[in-house]
């Protein structure tokens, strides 16, 4: 890719994976807690938000051992703003979705943390603290999620992001309950 076009989606293509669902694990807040400290660090005043968020974030629920952070900016599409500062931290680049509120999401090498960077108005940011709070608040929806998550786990994936896709009719199904809930 050119610099004035940089490559978008999935940066290095398609990667094929094992999906495993893990029971909880009570070190997970602590995982979150040191990567939001490293961010931090690296970003100063440019991390407006860290959130923990994803099965990791909350307690009980059986997940993919994959700690995710949501990490808000002023502009995500800024990237000289907080990506350099990120890379020279260990974090690389996997995805940049500049049509999906300009996402973006790094992770670790060993890709057992993911940072999902919105900007600041973006509407995503709601949804994800919604799905995230339903599930910690109520059990059967816990408990329905994980079931479909395990489930879909003991199929043959191509891709993580097709495992993700196969799970958003039951994600969509908790984030509207959220939202008649008063939520969101």
């Amino acid at each position: 890719m050119s610099k004035d076009k940089p490559e978008t989606g999935l940066i290095g293509g398609v990667e094929r994976r094992v999906i495993q669902i893990c029971d909880y694990d009570p070190e997970w807040p602590q995982r979150f807690q040191e990567q939001a400290q490293r961010i931090r660090e690296a970003l100063g005043a440019a991390a407006l938000s860290i959130e923990h968020i994803g099965s990791t974030s909350v307690p009980g629920l059986g997940a993919k051992p994959i700690v995710d952070l949501l990490l808000v900016v002023a502009d995500a599409a800024d990237e000289a703003s907080y990506l350099p500062q990120l890379e020279e931290v260990g974090y690389e680049l996997r995805v940049r979705e500049p049509d999906f509120e300009e996402h973006r999401m790094l992770r670790t090498p060993k890709r057992d943390v993911h940072i999902h960077v919105f900007s600041s108005e973006a509407t995503e940011i709601k949804r994800l603290l919604a799905f995230r709070d339903r599930l910690r608040t109520h059990p059967e929806d816990r408990q329905r999620y994980e079931q479909m998550k395990r489930q879909l786990a003991q199929r043959d994936w191509s891709d993580m992001n097709a495992y993700a896709d196969a799970k958003s009719e039951v994600v969509e199904q908790i984030i509207r309950a959220s939202h008649v809930a008063g939520n969101l």
